[in-house]
């Protein structure tokens, strides 16, 4: 089994191993001495996996209640972990007692703030379901929905008390959700590790599954102990997101995947970056291909005028600009803060 440990907090483990779903209640039990549960999954995740982790729960001992919400983006909203605290209450959960999500990033962002959120916080375990969750969002304590007027605008930082990876539950994702995780794999690589870009090029990732997933964790829980509250070099996981949110905005969050947008954010951004003679010429046209190997998109419909205007509602907007993440090259980022009145001209709009 991998193991790694993020030290922030209490200090939490991420574990990694095919077949760790069979052990979850044996794992939670590890870290949650709480007498209930609520189990917090999805339309498309508990009818595959739900009765598994619930019975494996109960024989630790635990009192479950679940759940499950409709699958998708459009249940990322504030209305639904309202439901969630409200549920909670209605069984009786104390401050002792914990959540499980299980599911993708959509499951884990709202199951963890409303952890976060009731009772003040209390406490809870991760187990995601999709490549983009195990290699991303599942790490680091970011929780939260979105609003009509922008993604991820209502949340808070909780970190969960142990995250437990099991890739054989990637058996079961579609072709089009391996492909949307494999957008969030692609921008470690761009950020910091050359040599997974590389590998990413010219092999197979499901013959390295179990060390992209650990490597792409690695990163990223250098980067949160470094900076757990996004003060500085947390902002490097963004690289693409300013563009993708916007994309995903003007979609209503509903006909682009939240990998397919990142992709398309990280080709623009490069673009622009090597315009300004700031980022390696090339680099966008080897992040496209590479993009095009996992049927990722490489440009988007709207207008980037359009594009553009939609980032205003950017979480990470300050009063002055945004800071765009860029690349000097494939592994090496950097923060390039771009003031207000200059964004539109760098974009060429």
């Amino acid at each position: 089994m991998k193991k790694l440990t993020v030290n922030v907090d209490d200090g939490y483990d991420i574990l990694i191993e095919k077949g760790l779903l069979d052990r979850a209640g044996e794992l939670v039990k590890s870290v949650l001495k709480a007498n209930k549960i609520t189990l917090i999954s999805d339309t498309n995740v508990y009818p595959l996996y739900g009765d598994k982790v619930k019975a494996s729960l109960e024989k630790q001992g635990y009192q479950v209640f679940t759940y499950v919400f409709e699958a998708g983006e459009a249940s990322k909203k504030t209305e639904t972990v309202i439901n969630i605290v409200e549920f909670m209450a209605d069984k009786g959960l104390t401050r002792n007692d914990g959540v499980v999500a299980l599911g993708g990033g959509v499951c884990g962002d709202m199951a963890g703030f409303a952890a976060a959120i009731y009772l003040r916080g209390i406490k809870f375990v991760q187990i995601p379901t999709t490549l983009l969750a195990q290699v991303d969002s599942s790490v680091g304590g970011k929780t939260g929905v979105n609003l009509p007027q922008g993604k991820n605008l209502c949340g808070a930082f909780h970190q969960p008390s142990m995250v437990i990876i099991d890739p054989n539950v990637l058996d079961t994702l579609s072709p089009h959700y391996f492909s949307d995780g494999m957008g969030e794999v692609i921008k470690y690589g761009c950020i910091k590790s050359k040599a997974l870009f590389d590998r990413l090029e010219k092999e197979n990732p499901n013959d390295f599954i179990e060390d992209m997933i650990f490597e792409c964790v690695d990163i990223k829980r250098v980067v949160v102990e470094n900076d757990e509250k996004e003060h500085g070099e947390r902002a490097l996981l963004n690289f693409g997101h300013t563009c993708g949110h916007a994309i995903e905005k003007l979609c209503n969050f509903e006909t682009i995947s939240h990998g397919e947008a990142v992709g398309i954010g990280m080709v623009m951004i490069s673009k622009v970056g090597e315009s300004l003679g700031l980022t390696e010429q090339g680099t966008a046209e080897k992040i496209a291909k590479v993009l095009e190997k996992y049927n990722l998109k490489t440009q988007d419909t709207h207008s980037t005028a359009e594009i553009v205007k939609a980032m205003g509602a950017d979480k990470k907007r300050t009063g002055s600009g945004i800071k765009f993440i860029m690349l000097k090259a494939i592994g090496e980022s950097f923060i390039n803060p771009v003031p207000n009145l200059e964004i539109a001209e760098i974009f060429g709009v």
